[in-house]
């Protein structure tokens, strides 16, 4: 059956980064035969262009109907002081998608590992996955700014706790068969009974082990030795500072992906770096993250394991080779980068 993509290629370098991606996503689907077919919507300040918002409704229609998203980056300088930003238009998508878990591996590159800003043995064997709930907590409660005092609620139901937990359990099996629970228990309400029902949920995983850390403890440790975790879940405002640390460890946004689930729609899959304008039209920016994107996309909304392995490994080798864009210390093109890393499939 043809699997339909609804690509947002968005602002900046994202339309360099999404062609790069794409043309590594047809030239696999040759080998794997896969079916696919593409619509390219407007969406960030692209969509504010032509429509006066950054998600038009024919964009979210669209991607309502895709069997999945495929975002490469919003944001410009020219909307900083504008009523309506490009980033508004993300939160309303995940909103509307009901995309409740964002999904962040964190992979050292035997190549690119003199970048990281740890030492090389403390960054030996890293490779775990975040998992962040990004529809509850306190980014979603109660804000109220007076002039001399000021309020946000965090809530959280248990039927929120549960399907983000479960979620990474879920991943887990398919790893190291090991998740760290992250809260603050011993002072936050809403952290008692995420680690309540974390243990509740971890009787339906008995071939996973569950531990549970103190955020501020696990942010020490994420540094101190981060081949510890294999999957890590936590609430939103946690995962946002968790997962935002966790990236500084292979020293470069330019190789890491990113997913968003929703319970029974389509998933979204994104780079986790900024649209990048001061270099956008020139050519230069690293594609990795994009087709590290397209490769989750294809193991986790289709099943897809050999064909994202396929990419993966292709990645690696390219970086071995010494292809490397200016962002990584070398001098290949956005071109160069997608070219020798179709040419190791």
């Amino acid at each position: 059956m043809t699997k339909k993509i609804v690509t947002l290629a968005g602002d900046g370098i994202g339309p360099e980064i999404m062609g790069a991606g794409l043309e590594v996503l047809e030239a696999l689907a040759k080998k794997i035969d896969f079916a696919y077919q593409l619509d390219a919507r407007p969406f960030g300040g692209a969509g504010i262009d032509q429509s006066g918002h950054p998600l038009p409704e024919a964009t979210l229609s669209a991607a309502r109907s895709a069997d999945a998203i495929l975002l490469a980056a919003i944001g410009s300088p020219q909307y900083d002081t504008a009523p309506v930003r490009p980033e508004q238009g993300l939160l309303a998508l995940r909103k509307e998608l009901k995309l409740f878990a964002n999904i962040r591996p964190v992979k050292i590159f035997e190549a690119l590992k003199h970048l990281s800003p740890l030492k090389p043995e403390r960054i030996a064997g890293v490779d775990f996955v975040v998992v962040r709930e990004l529809t509850g907590g306190i980014y979603f409660g109660q804000h109220d700014l007076q002039e001399d005092t000021a309020r946000d609620i965090n809530d959280y139901s248990a039927e929120e706790i549960e399907r983000i937990v479960r979620k990474a359990f879920t991943i887990a099996q398919g790893r190291g068969k090991k998740v760290t629970s992250i809260d603050k228990q011993n002072v936050l309400a809403t952290s008692k009974l995420w680690r309540k029902v974390a243990d509740q949920v971890a009787q339906d995983f008995p071939d996973v082990t569950l531990e549970h850390q103190l955020v501020d403890s696990a942010a020490m440790l994420m540094i101190a030795d981060p081949a510890h975790f294999d999957v890590v879940v936590t609430e939103n405002l946690f995962g946002d500072i968790l997962s935002d640390e966790s990236s500084v460890l292979p020293g470069t946004l330019g190789v890491m992906p990113s997913a968003s689930h929703s319970q029974d729609g389509p998933s979204l899959y994104e780079p986790i770096h900024g649209s990048a304008p001061d270099i956008a039209g020139q050519g230069i920016a690293n594609p990795i993250s994009m087709i590290l994107s397209v490769a989750m996309m294809l193991r986790d909304s289709f099943g897809q394991e050999a064909g994202a392995a396929m990419i993966e490994q292709a990645v690696d080798a390219t970086l071995k080779q010494g292809v490397l864009t200016r962002d990584l210390g070398g001098q290949a093109t956005t071109a160069q980068m997608t070219a020798a890393i179709i040419a190791n499939l």
